[in-house]
């Protein structure tokens, strides 16, 4: 049999498919381009409009291409609106989150064990050269503008034990770095018996006997305790990297979307950060154009970022889901008026993404060799363009020379 998966969505999405492709794989499947395939796995989003379109999109487009593919939809969408999907030309099955695990075994037949077995796919398959590990998934929090927790269910945690056994496999099969991914990475731990936390896991890793780094995934704020960022601090295992979600800059605006957390809090971890590791990378969310925004609370929300030690910024317009207590929030703000604010905002990440690459500029940073050896993914999340002549996921020590157009460097 002949596969084609295509993911849409976050990190977890993306640790989801790789175990997918693993079990075809580890039952003889053969990846082919979604024209030639038998069958097509589509793993959905549905954070945004965007997402559900794009889902719907490629559906289409493989449906027309490829009459007799058997096209499978699982993922957030599927899980939230499986009726716009069901019908689409070449659909077969619809399954839920929940069902992922289920999924390749009733398609390709009975498992020998449960779970994974054996080697994992060789750094470098699906494109991934650094391996998206998921140790949790499942959101009980409740934003006001997030979908996420009825697609995904309780927040559930992959013992530690079993975290452990995974980078055992791993690095057996040659992956260096790890991203400990979740949808509610903060969480990890509290639903096992005995509790847990994420600075549990996080010394446990620490410990370990091979030879792995760690990188780790989106933290919410109120997540990120001093004793994590000391960990990250003291540690050479994990990478001087924080995705830490702000979401917006305003308090009156942080409160409608229930964030357990004012500006100055973030503002003073973001700082904290900053001072006992200079050179961290430290990257944020934020929406643009929520129900109620005024042009006063964007205009505020744009002066708290700029005013941040960030050093990359990620910027959606608002986008309203279905379900959500947003939905009914009022007034809304015009699409003209949260693209021009989304503009704005971009441009002031582009400032922040600007002011931090000079800083790097004339150090020498770790980092892993990826794609075709010419790029080197720096410990604190830069990308720099070296000489070829290394194969991808080589470890390395690379001196930052050039800041245009692109990063460049040369091999310390």
């Amino acid at each position: 049999m002949k596969y084609s998966i295509h993911t849409f969505g976050c990190r977890v999405n993306q640790a989801d498919s790789i175990e997918m492709e693993e079990r075809l794989r580890a039952r003889g499947a053969i990846a082919a381009p979604p024209d030639e395939a038998d069958l097509v796995l589509v793993n959905t989003c549905t954070v945004t409009g965007a997402a559900d379109q794009g889902a719907r999109n490629l559906v289409r487009r493989i449906a027309r291409r490829n009459a007799s593919a058997r096209i499978v939809v699982t993922g957030c969408y599927a899980t939230r609106e499986p009726d716009a999907l069901a019908t689409m030309p070449g659909v077969v099955r619809l399954v839920p989150n929940s069902g992922k695990g289920q999924l390749i075994q009733d398609l390709s037949g009975p498992w020998e064990n449960e779970g994974l077995c054996g080697s994992p796919m060789e750094p470098g398959v699906m494109g991934r050269t650094a391996y998206p590990l998921r140790v949790q998934t499942g959101c009980e929090e409740h934003c006001a503008f997030c979908v996420i927790p009825s697609t995904r269910g309780r927040s559930r945690s992959r013992p530690i034990a079993g975290v452990l056994a995974e980078v055992d496999r791993l690095a057996l099969a040659g992956y260096q770095e790890l991203w400990l991914v979740g949808v509610h990475l903060g969480s990890y731990g509290r639903d096992l018996e005995p509790a847990e936390s994420l600075a549990g896991l996080l010394r446990a890793l620490d410990n370990t006997r091979r030879d792995v780094s760690f990188r780790i995934g989106s933290l919410e704020p109120t997540d990120c305790s001093p004793e994590i960022v000391a960990m990250l601090a003291q540690s050479a295992r994990f990478m001087p990297h924080f995705h830490l979600p702000l979401q917006h800059g305003s308090d009156r605006v942080l409160g409608a979307m229930r964030r357990p957390y004012s500006v100055g809090y973030y503002r003073d971890l973001a700082g904290g950060i900053r001072a006992r590791l200079p050179h961290a990378s430290i990257g944020t969310d934020v929406i643009v154009g929520f129900p109620g925004e005024s042009e006063a609370d964007a205009e505020t929300s744009e002066n708290t970022v700029a005013a941040l030690p960030l050093s990359y910024l990620h910027v959606f317009p608002y986008s309203e889901r279905p379900g959500t207590a947003a939905e009914a929030m009022i007034p809304k703000v015009a699409p003209v008026l949260a693209k021009a604010r989304a503009a704005r905002m971009r441009e002031i990440g582009g400032r922040l993404s600007a002011r931090f690459i000079r800083s790097q500029v004339g150090l020498t940073r770790p980092g892993l060799t990826l794609e075709d050896g010419t790029t080197v993914l720096t410990d604190n999340f830069l990308k720099v363009a070296i000489p070829a002549g290394l194969p991808r996921n080589a470890r390395v020590r690379v001196r930052i020379e050039g800041d245009s157009p692109g990063l460049s460097g040369r091999l310390a």
